[in-house]
């Protein structure tokens, strides 16, 4: 394992840049309907994100091919990836494996992933930014990691953190709250109604607080350009299906009807 772990799942934001040259006419609502309709199953991290790996992208490229050049309706797509999945079923176990370890990977390879040591990361954990499942950690713990890891070098450490957790702690809180009662409606999708609701809260809070930022530095007579323009909040609403969106009015109003309509 080393620090190209990073990138082996990617985002759907980052699968569009992959497949767009390939297929011009991709969208993250097509790759969402296709998840939908059970020809895709990308991995999720522990904080709701889909992950893909290369062999959902390459899955994917299968289906999109299939449609575009064989004009093959989904029913038969759904089919042939049932016989290609047979096919490969005698390798099927060590493709598995390799999967999961991509998913959840040990202590030592988050280390060598994120490049930080033992300390720094027993730190990590005793101030709440990494937690881990068993002995394994998650993907978004080795964001946490690689974040921390840059951090550091302008020499903040750890405990001067603590106060990041507690806004992403309260930020939960609050989607929690507005999505929560999406779960008590009896319609079968009122869970994934409510973790779509969810998600675009949550990618609306990260632009608040890349904005917020970006004014605070400015007042400091620190800020170069745009520091969200492109930045964590723009792919953070790309992959919730909000980018080029939500704009002046557009945020209040969509997040109306997803809560009247999840």
């Amino acid at each position: 394992m080393n620090a190209s772990f990073s990138r082996s799942y990617l985002g759907i934001g980052e699968v569009l840049v992959e497949l767009r040259a390939e297929f011009p006419d991709i969208s993250v609502s097509k790759i969402r309907f296709l998840e939908a309709e059970g020809l895709i199953s990308p991995a999720r991290s522990p904080s709701g994100y889909r992950r893909f790996s290369p062999a959902d992208v390459d899955q994917l490229r299968f289906i999109l091919i299939a449609q575009r050049d064989e004009y093959l309706p989904l029913k038969v797509i759904k089919e042939r990836l049932a016989a290609r999945s047979a096919v490969r079923d005698s390798a099927g176990r060590d493709n598995a494996e390799h999967v999961n370890r991509m998913e959840m990977v040990s202590r030592r390879e988050l280390l060598d992933a994120a490049g930080i040591d033992e300390t720094q990361l027993a730190e990590l954990e005793t101030h709440g930014l990494i937690r881990r499942a068993g002995r394994l950690y998650g993907q978004d713990a080795l964001d946490v990691a690689a974040a921390v890891a840059g951090l550091a070098r302008f020499g903040v450490q750890a405990r001067n953190l603590r106060a990041v957790v507690i806004a992403a702690e309260r930020d939960v809180a609050l989607i929690e709250q507005l999505a929560g009662p999406v779960l008590k409606q009896r319609d079968p999708s009122a869970r994934r109604s409510a973790a779509k609701t969810a998600r675009q809260i949550a990618v609306l809070l990260l632009r608040l607080h890349g904005a917020m930022l970006e004014s605070g530095l400015a007042e400091a007579g620190l800020a170069e350009g745009g520091l969200a323009e492109g930045g964590l909040a723009e792919r953070g609403l790309a992959e919730a299906g909000l980018a080029g969106r939500v704009g002046t009015g557009q945020a209040a109003d969509g997040h109306g009807r997803a809560m009247k309509g999840a």
